[in-house]
């Protein structure tokens, strides 16, 4: 568990690299930028954290979708994500509730069992 949290915090310092360096475009989302943006979730999607996502989490999320704004990018994070749940043992449970209790409309999901080239 403690090497999965100091991977965590690279991804984070990434993060904050990321927005400070971050030039407005109309570019999608990248894989880095997505997992980055999501890892206020980890706690919540693995099972460890409270039952319902934090405000962190669902802005996060939020903006990860919003930047998801084409069909390529959209099966690009697609398998990211699927890779991201494998990699941080994330249950579909957890996984498939974080729109819902959010409150936000997505169009991929954080399923390591979704089929991306839909």
């Amino acid at each position: 568990m403690e090497k999965k949290m100091k991977g965590w915090s690279v991804l984070a310092l990434g993060l904050v690299i990321l927005v400070f360096n971050a030039s407005p475009s109309d570019a999608a989302i990248t894989c880095l930028e997505a997992i980055t943006t999501l890892i206020p979730c980890e706690l919540f999607l693995v099972g460890f954290g409270p039952a319902a996502p934090s405000s962190f989490c669902c802005m996060g999320a939020e903006n990860v979708y919003k930047q998801a704004n084409t069909t390529q990018s959209r099966r690009v994070l697609c398998e990211c994500f699927k890779q991201a749940a494998l990699d941080i043992g994330a249950l579909p449970e957890r996984a498939k509730l974080l729109p819902q209790l959010c409150k936000i409309h997505i169009t991929v999901p954080i399923d390591a069992n979704v089929n991306c080239s839909k």
